[in-house]
């Protein structure tokens, strides 16, 4: 098979469209036809060698995918009601950016329905994040406040239509007024400028001084503090990447007198079960939002797989709304 391969850690150019032996499916496996990979911010990590795989999985990048599936563990399969020559989509720890991917069966769901392959390949990440930082680990409820840092990344495009479809108020970040009027148009009630405007005081001008419930923060760094401050009581920071830096400072008094909560996670190295009661719960809750087009994926770009570095070059530009996908010819 064809695969998109990270010759060796570096910038862009070190991904080359390689041949590679087709993976095989295991026990609780199932093996997909991939019609198109999805590109996220670990991509680039792990290419620049500051992300490596979790042990046993494929060196190769790539977090998600959507195709055919092709053979499988037929016990499991159909325990989770897949058949051969279903459409899926597939939350995987590595391997992704290849013509064929081996998937656990409990990590697939099925590509809604009327959705192209690109549309779903940019489904599982994003969802799987959210899903498990903002309401499983944050415990976002109808009538809070969401802070979402960063609302054109293919994470809070999916933040921003989550929550509000369940009910909260949203308030964007963003780095320029495009970004901001399509943070609005996917369904923010407040977009802010963090480049022009001072995201503490606008979020509590916004809520009246009360602050928000909820931080999603794709930053870190120096943003922790700052979010400490506009946090309500009771509020809760949910850290999910740490593209300002890992050394965070902040008011520890304001943690106690408002009794907050600042926690955090990793998908990538969670075990098979824990991702798979993820995907229960967005097939009962966000799939159906899905099928309604109450939620709809946002797709920035679309490149052949021969085409990964350029992929990866926009993605590291910071120019893009919403997903960056690869496509493979059949």
């Amino acid at each position: 098979m064809q695969a998109v391969e990270i010759t060796s850690f570096g910038g862009p150019e070190v991904l080359r469209l390689g041949e590679r032996p087709a993976p095989v499916a295991g026990a609780g496996e199932l093996l997909i036809r991939v019609a198109a990979s999805g590109i996220n911010r670990p991509d680039v990590l792990q290419r620049l060698g500051h992300y490596a795989p979790p042990p046993g999985t494929s060196d190769l990048p790539g977090l998600e995918v959507a195709g055919v599936v092709e053979s499988g563990d037929a016990s499991a399969m159909a325990e989770a009601g897949i058949r051969v020559g279903d459409r899926v989509c597939a939350l995987v720890a590595g391997g992704g950016y290849a013509q064929w991917c081996v998937a656990p069966v409990v990590q697939c769901l099925p590509v809604p329905e009327g959705f192209s392959d690109v549309e779903a390949a940019s489904l599982p990440e994003t969802f799987f994040t959210v899903w498990s930082n903002v309401f499983d680990r944050a415990r976002l409820q109808a009538g809070e406040t969401l802070l979402v840092q960063g609302g054109t990344s293919g994470i809070g495009v999916t933040a921003i239509q989550l929550a509000r479809a369940f009910g909260a108020t949203v308030i964007a970040t963003a780095g320029s007024d495009e970004k901001c009027a399509a943070c609005l148009s996917l369904g923010a009630h407040h977009a802010i400028n963090y480049k022009s405007q001072d995201f503490v005081a606008e979020a509590k001008r916004i809520t009246e001084a009360r602050g928000v419930d909820v931080v999603l923060d794709m930053v870190a760094g120096d943003y922790v503090a700052r979010e400490v401050e506009c946090l309500a009581e009771d509020g809760r920071i949910v850290i999910i990447a740490v593209q300002g830096g890992v050394q965070s400072g902040f008011n520890a008094g304001l943690v106690l007198r408002k009794r907050l909560t600042i926690t955090g996670s990793t998908l990538r190295p969670r075990p098979v079960a824990f991702k798979g009661a993820i995907a229960r719960s967005l097939r009962e809750h966000a799939w159906p939002l899905l099928a309604a087009g109450k939620v709809r994926p946002v797709i920035h770009s679309t490149f052949a797989a021969a085409d990964a570095a350029q992929a990866h070059a926009l993605m590291e530009s910071n120019q893009h709304i919403g997903k960056i996908v690869l496509t493979w010819k059949s």
